[in-house]
């Protein structure tokens, strides 16, 4: 449906009903509907806030440019960097450190109109602003999916992050040479960006500084549901009043992006994704895998390839991915350092490149970007991203110890 441009939110929910329908006894259907928002227990709770987290983080991208903030912002940082370039790949980077479902819309309206000094296609731009958003995660952490990871292996957090700086040295460079290498001139053309003071720009900035703060110190808080995403929820929000008051927007210019009909798209497409890791994880994967494990069928070394990048590539969650592979690998053995670390980079690159990732689907809809043409410049990056990571872990690796 995605390569149909069927609207997002009735994909991914219509896709995981049809699963659903396929796989499971009618019956329980309903009761997965619901349980995937039930704010009885922690799993609704997560849901319910992540959804709340992407319907604000939705608003507070498109008052950026309605507002036109966003276009200060651009220009603030193309005339303080005086490359292009830098501001395209550190951006997205550094508003990566909201991690939040759907993220990808807060940078993607600066991507769009710095690149337009670089002469990049629509496809490009779609690639830089996924790419570069996801570089920060693997060593970010306060990255649920790193925590998750390290909490199911049993291996530091901070040992896995050291094991994967050389995976981000590599996505940085790949980053570089598929999306930006190959560019126009860097440089300015006259009239085009207008001049910025310090000042004003600190202020464009303040709102994405103040919710990354608050994103940063409040998940730092031992609290079951900031664990689970309200940090994120009250980032955002005030992250957004911070906006409405350094823009001076009147009233109406503030609610107006809550006319669009494509911010509550998103809604239903943060709660189809949901529903999808609900729906294969009742399909219960773990029972199939586990007998061709023990008859020796699968490997662990696929099992830490092969399998985690296709569970990340189906769910389009990375903390799914993990949760349900290294179970089963610790119930056989004991992770060591480099398992744990090809384990999550194998999960995460294939998180990546899904069609159900939220960031993906809708940095494509946003650029107006038919996602095969994305896939151009996503699939070779991930291929020599993997590779690389292979290459560092596999040669010094006893896959478990």
């Amino acid at each position: 449906m995605l390569y149909k441009r069927v609207r997002l939110g009735i994909a991914l929910i219509v896709t995981p009903i049809v699963l659903a329908l396929l796989a499971l006894d009618w019956s329980s259907i309903p009761r997965l509907i619901y349980a995937t928002v039930d704010p009885l227990v922690p799993e609704g709770i997560l849901a319910l806030l992540i959804i709340i987290a992407t319907f604000i983080s939705s608003w507070f991208s498109y008052l950026y440019k309605e507002t036109k903030e966003v276009m200060i912002l651009s220009e603030g940082l193309s005339s303080l960097t005086k490359r292009p370039k830098f501001t395209l790949s550190f951006l997205p980077a550094i508003i990566g450190l909201i991690p939040v479902p759907g993220g990808a819309l807060l940078s993607a309206p600066i991507v769009d109109s710095e690149s337009q000094n670089l002469g990049l296609s629509s496809d490009k731009r779609a690639f830089i602003n996924l790419w570069f958003r996801h570089i920060i995660f693997p060593i970010y952490p306060l990255s649920q999916s790193l925590i998750v990871t390290a909490a199911l292996t049993r291996i530091p957090l901070l040992t896995i992050i050291l094991l994967q700086m050389p995976v981000i040295a590599v996505m940085i460079v790949v980053g570089y040479l598929i999306g930006l290498r190959e560019s126009s001139s860097e440089n300015k053309k006259p009239g085009i960006f207008r001049k910025v003071s310090k000042w004003t720009l600190f202020l464009s900035f303040l709102p994405i500084l103040i919710a990354i703060f608050l994103a940063v110190i409040l998940g730092a808080i031992n609290h079951i549901l900031f664990q689970q995403g309200l940090n994120i929820v009250i980032a955002s929000f005030i992250g957004l009043m911070t906006l409405a008051v350094t823009s001076r927007s009147s009233f109406k210019i503030f609610i107006k992006p809550l006319s669009n009909l494509w911010i509550y798209d998103v809604v239903f497409a943060t709660y189809g994704a949901f529903l999808l890791q609900n729906v294969i994880k009742n399909i219960n994967i773990v029972d199939l895998l586990k007998p061709m494990i023990l008859n020796g069928v699968l490997g662990e070394v696929l099992l830490l390839t092969i399998i985690p990048v296709c569970l990340g590539f189906l769910m389009g969650s990375p903390i799914g991915a993990v949760a349900i592979t290294a179970p089963i690998l610790s119930s056989f053995s004991v992770f060591s350092p480099k398992s744990a670390a090809l384990l999550y980079a194998s999960v995460y690159l294939g998180y990546i490149i899904a069609p159900t990732h939220l960031c993906f689907v809708f940095t494509v809809d946003y650029f107006k970007s038919p996602i095969t043409k994305v896939y151009r410049y996503i699939i070779p990056s991930f291929i020599v991203t993997y590779s690389a990571a292979l290459l560092l872990y596999s040669p010094f690796l006893r896959i478990l110890t």
